[in-house]
């Protein structure tokens, strides 16, 4: 989707629906998921991905609209799903890390914009593809290569309650996840191991969000308070 003009939806009716918002009409209607589809993540080689109450992860071809192929492993609903590259998508040729905006870039073609946004895509996803980590009402995280494998690389365990979201650090290496345990945890990105977890919230943390250089985490919570934490020193920094 690199002209970005692709959007795609999902329902409580089960489907996902992929519209041209040039044109303003649905180009294609995605069906195989039988509850509920609760995420959607579209990757940067072509894939969209989408969860579901119906407990499975759905890797589907965006360009046709075939289903690629069917994750399975959670016991409850799939809340929660994150890419590895989900922040250079996001950022595509800037470095918002740098806090700065060069003229040249902005002077440059959009050939030129997007062979940079390429460049960093590439540099993110190294030499393997794309991982996707999803969260559960089972209290457990799956660590997935989509692309390549219906089986997960590994199942993360430690949370006592639902998992609502789960994040990958802007430099792929660090996974957060959070849940109604009232803690969050981090966990390598790459093995999907345990490394922390940062308690401090009284109730239930709904959301969280990573700086650009990675080096902070921001968490909400039904507490009522926003946390900032130093991923380094694994320590609250700010309490707001």
């Amino acid at each position: 989707n690199p002209e970005c003009r692709y959007l795609a939806s999902s329902s409580k009716d089960g489907s996902v629906r992929i519209w041209d918002t040039v044109a303003g009409r649905c180009d294609k209607i995605l069906t195989s998921h039988t509850q509920s589809v609760t995420c959607l993540r579209w990757g940067g080689d072509g894939l969209l991905y989408s969860s579901s109450q119906d407990r499975t992860i759905k890797v589907w071809r965006a360009q046709d609209g075939i289903l690629c192929r069917t994750l399975q492993g959670h016991s409850h609903w799939v809340n929660t799903m994150a890419l590895s590259t989900d922040y250079v998508l996001r950022t595509g040729a800037f470095e918002p890390a740098k806090a700065s905006i060069n003229p040249q870039d902005l002077n440059g073609s959009l050939a030129e914009i997007k062979q940079n946004a390429l460049l960093r895509y590439n540099q993110i996803r190294g030499r393997g593809p794309e991982r996707l980590v999803s969260g559960s009402d089972d209290f457990t995280l799956f660590l997935w290569l989509p692309a390549e494998d219906k089986k997960p690389l590994t199942r993360m365990t430690g949370h006592q309650a639902l998992i609502n979201q789960v994040v990958f650090s802007p430099d792929t290496r660090t996974i957060a996840s959070a849940s109604f345990d009232k803690s969050i945890k981090l966990w390598d990105g790459r093995t999907g191991k345990y490394l922390t977890s940062l308690r401090g919230h009284v109730s239930a943390v709904y959301q969280i969000a990573w700086s650009a250089d990675s080096r902070l985490l921001i968490s909400g919570s039904s507490d009522s308070t926003l946390k900032v934490w130093d991923t380094k020193t694994q320590k609250l920094a700010i309490d707001l």
